[in-house]
């Protein structure tokens, strides 16, 4: 199995210790495997059955074709919702739903430029310049990064940013005391 991404093992400590995490579109776990270790609670969504048995050792699962039917989960929230490689513009306002106040959105996907050196090609996988930024407007980014990589080769989009939580007196909190520590 392939390592998590650096993207999510660098900004994962912003999700609160023991909290719930969330993997979308999980496929064959490498970052509920990730959480798991850390001693996350963690539910995993995928369309595809085979790759679900094979990770339920690790947490909760859910075999959903979350483009074409409900969204499983309506509702809930958690302190970390991961998404990697997987764009399904319509769900974008869902996912950011999905953050806990106090939690983080870490998430990381290709973006245009990707068709010049490889899939996804078609514009309907890759994000627009600035538009994960505009999908996250109500969170407080922490990190975010828009640009080509290699290694594999490819064009991507990737933000770490957080729900404020209402303080003991009601406003959100501000500053964030978040460490920039960075993928490792």
């Amino acid at each position: 199995m392939p390592a998590a991404s650096e993207w999510i093992q660098g900004w994962s400590h912003l999700v609160p210790a023991g909290g719930s995490v969330l993997d979308v579109a999980c496929g064959h776990g490498r970052h509920m495997r990730w959480f798991y270790e850390r001693k996350h609670p963690v539910t995993g969504i995928d369309k595809a059955p085979e790759a679900i048995e094979s990770i339920a050792p690790w947490g909760a699962t859910i075999v959903a074709d979350i483009e074409a039917g409900p969204w499983p989960l309506p509702g809930q929230r958690f302190a970390g919702v991961v998404v990697t490689n997987y764009l399904w513009r319509p769900l974008l306002p869902t996912i950011v739903d999905s953050v806990a106040p106090g939690g983080v959105l870490l998430y990381e996907t290709f973006a245009v430029g990707n068709e010049t050196v490889g899939r996804p090609a078609r514009a309907e996988f890759l994000l627009k310049p600035g538009e994960l930024l505009q999908a996250c407007r109500d969170l407080r980014i922490v990190a975010y990064e828009e640009g080509f990589l290699d290694a594999p080769a490819r064009f991507v989009q990737r933000i770490a940013a957080v729900r404020p939580a209402p303080s003991m007196d009601g406003p959100l909190r501000a500053p964030l005391r978040t460490p920039l520590q960075g993928p490792v």
